[in-house]
């Protein structure tokens, strides 16, 4: 089985704004290199400060060396037909891919990781990163991030794992139906195989355990797998698969409550790669308080937080809506209710307030009822439907 073993050097960490700069590729026949490739390439764009200091490449070293384009029969012609091997393949396989795509030629090679293979056949090491494996097991490496001398390493772990039982898990990973080929390096297969194909939440987690990216699903499996089945060469994409290290997920009872606790968990774990949902939420709050006077009123407070008091919604028209019902149902007074704000006399002629007899503890306790009312009634709708419409829809029951 033919394999070619690549590594590349960029002007960044994505296809889609970033370019290469150097190639190096080496063809493996399973026992040893029978040809190799290697390249500087014009990159035609300025290559940062930051990577010159990684890889020592600069703008005068690639600006007589070929473009792309130039290369680009080459290197397909090398690649096409032979398993494509690198140390996080899916980051090498994007660039040149898309390359490769600008010139017109469609590479459609299967993929083989060697941090995914290093991990099955080489397990408990402390990292799988090329350098720190490599140092692990002896491996010299004569040109660190450049082309060739990574590429090289990767020949030398290659051909060590394959010494030390790589074939039959090699086997097993470039068969169609494994997830080998598209999962991210890290994350291992077991974790895929154990998803289940059921309606839920699941979750990204990063090499720290901390959660990255939420997603709903109707299939969890399905879904997951989907994230992993193209090689976007968008920056979120690269990063994204960099960084997810487990996966793992709550199933629900159907889709409407998989919608419902994805909401709530991006909200609670504000995790870097979901973006759609990530917005601070402003709450309208009814509390209470009691006033100089001895009265409980009631009144209408902004926040970012639900409080953990009588009832919040996403809106103030809704919140005084209710608020406004509530007082009439429970004959509360409007001043001190809080829906005649400026008002020094009440303007209704029959309100509470206008009754001499009228003291503050027959006053407080039918605003203890109007609270006691909201509360129940909040309590009992909030967390099964956090949307403010939903919300207060439910709350125009009828009062009793």
């Amino acid at each position: 089985m033919p394999f070619a073993i690549v590594d590349i050097e960029t002007t960044g960490g994505h296809a889609s704004a970033s370019s290469i700069t150097e190639v190096a590729i080496f063809i493996h026949d399973g026992q040893k290199v029978i040809d190799s490739y290697e390249t500087l390439v014009n990159p035609e764009q300025d290559i940062p400060h930051y990577i010159t200091g990684l890889t020592g490449i600069n703008n005068a070293m690639v600006r007589n060396a070929p473009t792309f384009d130039k290369v680009a029969e080459k290197i397909y012609n090398m690649l096409n037909g032979h398993v494509f091997v690198a140390h996080n393949v899916n980051f090498d396989y994007s660039f040149i891919r898309y390359q490769l795509q600008d010139c017109g030629y469609t590479l459609t090679s299967k993929k083989l990781c060697t941090i995914r293979l290093a991990r099955k056949v080489i397990p408990g090491q402390r990292s799988y990163s090329l350098g720190n494996i490599c140092t692990a097991l002896g491996i010299e490496n004569h040109g660190r991030h450049r082309a060739a001398g990574d590429a090289l390493a990767t020949v030398k772990l290659f051909e060590y794992m394959l010494a030390n039982g790589a074939s039959e898990v090699i086997g097993d990973t470039l068969k169609r139906t494994s997830k080998e080929q598209v999962l991210p390096p890290n994350v291992p297969r077991t974790q895929f195989e154990a998803l289940p194909q059921l309606p839920g939440v699941y979750y990204f987690l990063d090499s720290k355990g901390k959660v990255v990216y939420v997603g709903k699903a109707v299939n969890i499996k399905k879904r997951v797998s989907s994230h992993f089945s193209n090689n976007s060469a968008t920056r979120q994409r690269q990063n994204f698969m960099r960084e997810v290290y487990h996966i793992t997920c709550k199933t629900c009872r159907d889709e409407a409550s998989a919608f419902e606790l994805e909401s709530q968990e991006i909200k609670r774990l504000w995790p870097k790669f979901n973006s759609a949902q990530k917005v601070v939420q402003t709450y309208f709050n009814i509390i209470d308080y009691t006033d100089q006077n001895g009265y409980k009123r009631l009144a209408i407070q902004k926040s970012r937080k639900l409080k953990n008091g009588i009832l919040g919604l996403s809106t103030y028209a809704e919140t005084f809506s209710i608020l406004k019902n509530v007082v009439t149902e429970y004959g509360l007074c409007p001043r001190l209710s809080g829906v005649y704000k400026d008002a020094v006399i009440c303007r209704e002629a029959n309100c509470i307030c206008h009754h001499e007899t009228t003291n503050t503890e027959d006053y407080n306790l039918l605003a203890d009822e109007a609270l006691s009312w909201i509360g129940s009634m909040a309590a009992e709708v909030k967390p099964l439907l956090p949307d403010s419409y939903q919300y207060s829809n439910m709350l125009k029951l009828e009062i009793v």
